[in-house]
């Protein structure tokens, strides 16, 4: 180990857990992947299911955070939040995680820039629609950054919240961009509703449901 790298793995970030699971989003949905859940986040969303993120944690070292990663045995690595890159040194650990040879994705409002973020990781951009209270903050420029291999994710609320993503859909053309997941509120859009308007409107999305909360409720660790 060079002494750079050494230095290096002294850098800290503030967690709030880290934990073994099944991916419950996106299209790695179902693979089993070690979360890293960093502590904090600058916005507010109505429906945040991570609220206990917000403030708290463990600050920890990247060489322990690794060495944890490591004892799971997983190809598969998620860093999420909170919002992730409110930590300048999300960065490096996002570059230290692909050097070590994970498969690696990064959950992120898309209210911080993300044109910094290793190339190896898949970028899961959340942009927030009217019902969320946050859609001001949505940072349009990240759309410049993204490549095949991430995803644009829209949680949706309810109908209106549909018709604004599909608007933001057609005239942004984002199906050409990466893949895209519309997503319904857990327990407040009904799942069968927002696949009817998806096919009605035959739209290039995928629809996703949150497959953990299904499995084991609204629980930290999963």
């Amino acid at each position: 180990m060079t002494a750079i790298s050494e230095t290096r793995l002294r850098e800290q970030l503030r967690i709030t857990e880290i934990f073994y699971s099944l991916q419950g989003e996106t299209s790695r949905a179902g693979l089993p992947t070690v979360f890293i859940r960093l502590t904090g986040c600058p916005l507010r969303c109505g429906y945040c299911d991570t609220a206990y993120a917000f403030y708290g944690g463990e600050v920890m070292t990247l060489a322990a955070i690794m060495g944890q990663v490591a004892s799971h045995r997983a190809q598969y690595v998620t860093v999420t939040g909170g919002e992730p890159l409110a930590q300048k040194n999300c960065l490096l650990l996002l570059r230290e995680l692909c050097d070590a040879g994970y498969s690696v994705s990064l959950e992120t409002s898309g209210a911080l820039d993300i044109s910094e973020v290793d190339r190896r990781v898949s970028k899961i951009l959340d942009i927030k629609t009217p019902g969320s209270g946050e859609v001001e903050k949505n940072l349009w420029s990240n759309l410049a950054h993204l490549t095949p291999q991430d995803e644009i994710k829209f949680v949706l609320c309810d109908e209106q919240d549909y018709l604004w993503a599909v608007a933001q859909l057609r005239e942004r053309n984002l199906a050409a961009v990466c893949p895209v997941l519309f997503s319904p509120v857990y327990r407040k859009l009904a799942e069968a509703a927002l696949a009817g308007w998806i096919l009605s409107d035959r739209l290039p999305v995928r629809m996703q449901i949150q497959l953990h909360k299904y499995l084991w409720g609204e629980v930290p660790g999963h």
